[in-house]
């Protein structure tokens, strides 16, 4: 392939952070027919502007708030795999909780109910559920956060809390074997409260957010009941939490 310029290859690694989540130092230099060199340059300067963060071998994409329209064309094809495998999970009648992520909001779109009242933080998956047979759609207000077109705050707070919840399903800006974290601390409060008056807490999760975390402390294990992936159960990449709570 024809050799690309400096800003044409950090273009590109942006790209395959966007999608992948992460770069791997080695086959990206053979993809981009560069050295290793020029491509650890390149990566340290996408990190001096904000838009990388450089890891052993490569570099992740930064756990940052991003608007809800861009992280839904993120990673699509994985979002529906957890989707269907969650599906059995909501149940047809009661009350449930859904946070504002992408990953909820293509769950919410595939329901199917009798008599099931959904309650989110987030207007984009609220207009989802309302579309659905058989839910009445709550949105939890309160102050929006523009970053990423969520509710949060001490009124989404105080909301949230009206309701009890047989499940609350839920995705992360990222985990560990801490648990959960996220991109700002109203964030992991609000999804708190979800938690606390949920009989049980679904995680959604692409394997992407897997080993990684961001600024604010979320869900410890103890108060994640299944972890929904994109991954086989069985794949080496989910050994860490095996002992920490169901896999599907």
């Amino acid at each position: 392939m024809a050799t690309l310029l400096g800003e044409e290859r950090r273009a590109r690694l942006l790209e395959i952070l966007t999608r992948d989540g992460a770069v791997r130092l080695d086959p990206v230099a053979e993809e981009l027919g560069v050295s290793a060199m020029t491509v650890r340059r390149d990566l340290d300067d996408l990190e001096a502007e904000g838009l990388a963060r450089r890891v052993r071998g490569g570099a992740v994409a930064p756990v940052l708030p991003r608007p809800f329209g861009e992280r839904m064309s993120t990673r699509s094809t994985s979002k529906s795999l957890i989707a269907r495998k969650a599906l059995d999970l909501v149940p047809a009648t009661g009350a449930v909780a859904f946070d504002a992520s992408t990953t909820s909001g293509v769950l919410l779109g595939e329901i199917s109910a009798r008599d099931l009242v959904v309650a989110t933080n987030s207007i984009d998956n609220a207009a989802t559920a309302r579309r659905r047979p058989g839910v009445r759609s709550v949105l939890i207000g309160g102050e929006l956060d523009e970053r990423s077109g969520s509710f949060v705050g001490a009124v989404a707070c105080r909301a949230a809390a009206s309701l009890g919840y047989a499940r609350f399903f839920t995705s992360a800006s990222a985990v560990s074997e801490n648990g959960t974290s996220e991109v700002s601390l109203e964030e992991a409060q609000l999804k708190a409260v979800f938690a606390d008056l949920a009989e049980e807490t679904i995680l959604l999760l692409d394997a992407s957010k897997l080993g990684r975390t961001a600024v604010a402390h979320g869900l410890d294990w103890g108060r994640i009941d299944i972890l929904v992936t994109d991954l086989d159960p069985r794949d080496e990449r989910l050994d860490p939490y095996r002992d920490l709570t169901e896999l599907r």
